[in-house]
This record gives structure tokens, C-alpha cells and sequence, in this order.
């Protein structure tokens, strides 16, 4: 007789604005053109969030699995891979599960001796900060870089990028407790400033290129802040969506403003973002520091701690279908 399947946990989405629910479903079978991996590991990004309480994808369709990147092994010839893109989590179900099936085009090749529980972090805080310094602000030796939320996810890896370009990176924190952790990921300096002293407090730096997740009262502390011909790079708005911002201080000094739009670019451009991120992870270039690895039950805990900023870099989830290793 033909025996059933294993089933397979997963952190699925039934309401928005509820706790996210573990529950067992039947593993998925790949169709033409698709890949069946077995997760080890799954990053945790406000993003995912945004998701759970229906202000992204609210029209995707319920209950689904959430996460929107992880890793694990291709089922069959045990390969590590990156999983991300392809509608993951918004279109189809996310990578929050012991085993996932996705398009073969949602896959990238971890290179040999990157931790599994790293490479998870690289689908989208990786690739935001990859691409941000690169690409966006362009970063060299010669720049003075500020770092707000930089003991952050995408924070605490883009001081660790902007310190391999060669720049002088000062990183911002609220909590003078983690002021060690960003100076252990590149910082020459690290401020505990809020909005209202940001400027006074990095006029020493005198910066080239900030990098905002923060937004709100931050984001106009950043254009007092910043030179003459600097660049503003936006990608987050942990502190709030909404700033009031002196134009005439930004088009007297001759500000540039970069804004990062992941969930739009094409998907080719994204994916050639998490080979170069996953690149630079394996020689060094790029550190994440994984702050919390929690079981996939605790995926509700992950949420709040993202909420109380109770975690130093990334968060991941243990799913077990490639025994994390």
C-alpha cells in the first residue's frame, strides 16, 4: 500500500493582524519548472511583518506561509541554496517552511563554506545592503558614511560593507548597549544620538552618505547633516513614514536622494543582487551577524522583537526540513 507523506510545519497567515499559526500541512509536490528544497533557515525582516498585518500584498491570497527568504538543500542532489524572489510569500507561499517547491528562477547557489543560517539573511537584508552601497550611493574610500539603525539587520551589514570599501563609517544606535556590536561590524564611531542633536553630534564626520532606515524626524536630521553634494539613501522607516524636511537645505547643499524600492525592481536585477551579496559574504567583503536563531514556533516572538529593536543584526528561523545544517 502506498504510504502517505510526511507532513511539514509551516508558519502560515490565516488573518491579518493575527499571530501567525504553525500548524502541519502536506508538503508541496514541484511542478514543471520548479525546485523542491528542504529549509534549514529562514531571515526575519519588517518586511514579513508589513505582510502579517496586511499593509504588503494585502490581496494575497489566505491562509499562505509566510517569509519571504531562506536557505536549505535542493532536494535530490543536496545543493545549498538561497531561496528568494518569484512572488515568494506574496503570490505563493513563502520560504517559512520544513520543505518549500518554488520556480528554479527563485534560486541562487550558496557558495562553499557560508553558514546556511548567514546565507538566509542575504534575500533581502543582504541584497538591500549590497546593493544600496553599490550601486545607489556608490560608496568609495574617500566617503564619510553615516549609519543610522546601524546595529540594524541592513544597519549592522552595510557598516561592515562601507568599512571593506574603505570608507570612515561612524553607525547610529538609540541603545549605548549596542555600541560595541557596531563597532565590532566596522565602525569607526558609534552615536547614540536622536533626532534632535543627529546633526551636532556626526558635524565631525562631516558625512559624504547617510543611510537611513529610520525615516521620521531622522530623515531631516540626515539632510542638516550631510555636506555639500551628499547622498541620502532611504530604505526603511522603522521610526516612522512620515518626515518634514528643509528643501531648502537640501537643494542649497545639492543633495542627492536615493530611494531603494526592492519589491518593485525586475526580478533578473534582484537576482543578480543575491549572487554579488552572497559573493561577497564568502570572502569577507560583506558580515552579517546572526543576533537571535529561534525554533519556527517562536516566529510570533521574532515579530515583537522586531517591534521592541530587542536584537542585535538578524533574526532567523530554525525549519528544520535540511537539519539546519
Amino acid at each position: 500500500m502506498p504510504t502517505e507523506s510526511p507532513r511539514i510545519r509551516a508558519a502560515r497567515l490565516h488573518t491579518p493582524g493575527k499571530p501567525l499559526v504553525v500548524e502541519e500541512i502536506p508538503p508541496p509536490e514541484p511542478g514543471d519548472g520548479e525546485v523542491a528544497v528542504d529549509m534549514a533557515f529562514g531571515g526575519v525582516n519588517p518586511v514579513d511583518r508589513y505582510m502579517a498585518e496586511g499593509r504588503v500584498a494585502p490581496d494575497a491570497p489566505l491562509p499562505r506561509t509566510l517569509g519571504m527568504e531562506g536557505s536549505g538543500r535542493r532536494v535530490g542532489d543536496g545543493r545549498p541554496v538561497l531561496v528568494q524572489g518569484a512572488g515568494l510569500a506574496t503570490r505563493r507561499d513563502g520560504a517559512w517552511a520544513g520543505r518549500v517547491v518554488v520556480p528554479a528562477a527563485a534560486l541562487t547557489d550558496i557558495p562553499d563554506g557560508v553558514d546556511l543560517a548567514e546565507a538566509a539573511a542575504m534575500g533581502v537584508a543582504g541584497v538591500t545592503a549590497w546593493r544600496t552601497a553599490t550601486e545607489l550611493a556608490r560608496v568609495t574610500a574617500d566617503d564619510r558614511v553615516l549609519v543610522l539603525g546601524a546595529s540594524g539587520g541592513v544597519g549592522s551589514i552595510l557598516v561592515s560593507i562601507c568599512s571593506a570599501l574603505g570608507a570612515r563609517v561612524w553607525g547610529q544606535t538609540g541603545n549605548p548597549d549596542k555600541a560595541g556590536f557596531v563597532t565590532a561590524q566596522g565602525a569607526d564611531e558609534v552615536v547614540t544620538a536622536g533626532p534632535g542633536d543627529l546633526a551636532a553630534a556626526v558635524e565631525p564626520l562631516g558625512p559624504t552618505v547617510v543611510f537611513d532606515a529610520l525615516g521620521d524626524g531622522f530623515s531631516a536630521a540626515a539632510v542638516e547633516a550631510l555636506g555639500p553634494f551628499g547622498r541620502l539613501v532611504s530604505f526603511g522607516v522603522s521610526a516612522g513614514p512620515v518626515a518634514e524636511i528643509n528643501m531648502q537645505s537640501l537643494y542649497r547643499k545639492g543633495l542627492t536622494v536615493h530611494g531603494y524600492a526592492g519589491l518593485i525592481e525586475p526580478e533578473e536585477r534582484m537576482a543578480a543582487g543575491r549572487a554579488a551579496a552572497l559573493a561577497a559574504l564568502a570572502d569577507g567583503r560583506l558580515r552579517v551577524a546572526v543576533g537571535q536563531r529561534l525554533p519556527l514556533e517562536r516566529v510570533n516572538e521574532a515579530f515583537a522583537a522586531l517591534v521592541d529593536r530587542a536584537v542585535t543584526g538578524k533574526i532567523v528561523l530554525e525549519l528544520g526540513g535540511a537539519g539546519g545544517a
